[in-house]
């Protein structure tokens, strides 16, 4: 196995063991990055320079006795809408040009504290407003889209051009692209991980987490990323828990809602895996998704008018430097009242709560990632079997929402694949806070699948 492949509690472990140089894996992960950007062009801003002195510093303190964090001089990818000091923000916008960031977000100083090495910015849908980053391809299939905002995030990773990344999650963001890649993807809970010093999309609604191979890859960073000297949400041992622990838990599979359009080998995967849990212990209950009528008017009404105010000054300063979809949205913004905006935040409270009912029948909702995968470039709707169109966009967005308006935390893993070969995620969700419980149960699943494969359309 070469470096640029290992996951990032291998490559961790290698390093702390002595059996690998941080040298070596960084630049086997730029070495990778040079082969995989030309094609699929996951990278904004790739920072070699910086990675290569970071790489030998981490060395020289590993020979020193004395490792930085858990994740000494293994490589990461951050979202182009994470402040690093003196590299450019630009959220893969011409809004951006010239930016350039003063002090690391706190994410950023984290995961450096952590040991972490940036080896660059990845590419985001322009400011974070879309679900497929159309300057990113996907990591299958270069003739389908990467899904978004996070696209390059999860590309990135998928590809071997990142042993883990950040993205950010607005209506499935992390999600949404991390199933339509095959990688593991984490929505925290609401407000768990600080956004200082990352661009907004909409202040309510965005969350900041990990895409990573693993679903324990993605516990060690989401510690980091909580707290920074370890035994955070993730919790100490909840990547190694026996399957034998999944006894007795409720799996909440949806009799509404989550099931309704999707595409048929996307529903089999998922009740495959759904099944899976069974077998290793837990407890199938059939639940109902409570509002489910109010999910797409919440998520624009609250959506929508928080990315128009946060835009407002360059909207009307230089509204032709915004691509053309992005600007439509923002400007379609400023048409919405105020009582539109209270009106979706109320319905939100009332949705929190009903979900927090719903959690008392269940400790973990199972449901797919997104309706259909990975879509072919420039297609704009899909046609479900009853005749009906949907937008892509609103295809993405609708099964990963309902996290982002109620704030719970969400995770997305790899189930299998569809029969052109491309990645098929499940989606389990879980009451605020539950992070360790997400991660375990992921676990316990993963650890029953075969060894992880390197994406194919790199």
């Amino acid at each position: 196995m070469r470096p640029y492949e290992m996951t990032l509690a291998a490559a961790a472990g290698a390093i702390r063991r002595r059996e690998l140089s941080p040298v070596e894996l960084v630049d086997s992960v730029l070495d990778r990055i040079e082969r995989i950007q030309p094609r699929l062009t996951a990278y904004a801003t790739v920072t070699a320079e910086r990675a290569r002195r970071a790489a030998r510093d981490a060395e020289r303190a590993i020979t020193e006795g004395r490792p930085h964090g858990p994740l000494h001089g293994v490589p990461m990818g951050l979202k182009d809408l994470i402040d690093v000091a003196g590299i450019p923000t630009t959220a893969s916008s011409r809004v951006r040009a010239g930016h350039r960031a003063q002090t690391d977000s706190a994410v950023a100083a984290r995961l450096s504290e952590a040991g972490a090495v940036l080896v660059g910015k990845t590419h985001t849908h322009e400011f974070a407003y879309g679900l497929t980053t159309p300057q990113t391809r996907n990591a299958w299939d270069a003739g389908r889209v990467a899904g978004g905002s996070s696209g390059g995030s999860a590309v990135a990773v998928a590809a071997g051009a990142a042993t883990f990344a950040l993205g950010t999650d607005t209506g499935g963001s992390i999600r949404v692209p991390a199933a339509l890649n095959g990688i593991v993807g984490l929505k925290p809970t609401y407000g768990l991980v600080p956004r200082r010093g990352v661009t907004s999309l909409a202040w309510s609604l965005d969350h900041v987490g990990p895409l990573a191979r693993t679903v324990e890859d993605t516990a060690l960073v989401l510690d980091a990323l909580v707290a920074p000297g370890g035994g955070g949400p993730a919790g100490p041992d909840s990547p190694s828990a026996p399957p034998e622990e999944l006894t007795g838990l409720r799996v909440g599979v949806p009799r509404t809602y989550y099931f309704d359009r999707v595409a048929p080998q996307v529903e089999a995967a998922v009740r495959r895996a759904i099944g899976r849990l069974a077998e290793l212990g837990a407890r199938l209950v059939d639940v109902d998704i409570p509002m489910t009528r109010y999910v797409q008017a919440v998520q624009w009404g609250l959506m929508v008018p928080e990315a128009t105010a946060y835009h407002e000054h360059t909207l009307r300063t230089v509204p032709d430097l915004y691509g053309a979809d992005v600007r439509i949205l923002l400007e379609a913004g400023a048409l919405m009242s105020a009582g539109d905006y209270l009106r979706a935040q109320r319905a939100r409270t009332l949705m929190r709560r009903e979900w927090a009912v719903l959690f008392e029948k269940a400790d973990v909702i199972a449901a797919p990632s997104v309706p259909v995968t990975a879509v072919k470039s420039g297609q704009e709707t899909v046609t479900w079997a009853d005749g009906t169109e949907e937008g892509v966009a609103d295809a993405y967005v609708r099964l990963s929402a309902p996290a982002n308006i109620t704030g719970v935390p969400a995770l997305s893993l790899p189930v299998g694949r569809d029969r052109a070969g491309m990645p098929i995620g499940m989606q389990l969700l879980a009451r605020p806070l539950a992070e360790a419980l997400l991660l375990r149960v992921g676990r316990a699943y993963e650890r029953t699948q075969p060894a992880l494969e390197a994406a194919s359309a790199s």
